[in-house]
């Protein structure tokens, strides 16, 4: 997977923005002000951060060598991926999807529904 690939995928859902707080080198995707995707656009390999159900985390590190515990973050809420193939693209999007659908959980209905989010829920 390509930076601008990933980009592309974190930038696809509603409301979702690109933001720069730790310098120019760190991406770190947002939606609401929260955080749902951290990544270094430009480290070889490619890695991404991503929030992940605990139970599921655990589960997809013992399954993929190529996602561990979040770099620097909470390990029991977030895994980092690395993106050398050695994980589906069609599971990396899957789990951004995830990642992002977490935060907005977690957020008021009022919000939920500003991004359109309870309506695309229910679709599903």
């Amino acid at each position: 997977m390509t930076p601008d690939v990933l980009k592309e995928m974190c930038l696809s859902f509603a409301g979702a923005r690109e933001e720069f707080p730790f310098g120019e080198a760190t991406s770190v995707f947002k939606v609401a002000g929260k955080m749902f995707a951290l990544s270094s656009l430009t480290s070889r390999p490619l890695q991404v951060s991503l929030k992940c159900d605990p139970d599921l985390a655990v589960a997809l590190r013992a399954r993929y060598p190529g996602i561990t515990g979040g770099y620097h973050l909470n390990k029991r809420h977030w895994n980092t991926v690395v993106l050398d193939g050695s994980v589906p693209t069609a599971l990396v999007a899957e789990m951004i999807e995830d990642s992002y659908d977490l935060v907005v959980a977690g957020m008021s209905k009022r919000q939920q529904e500003k991004l359109g989010w309870a309506a695309l829920r229910q679709e599903r």
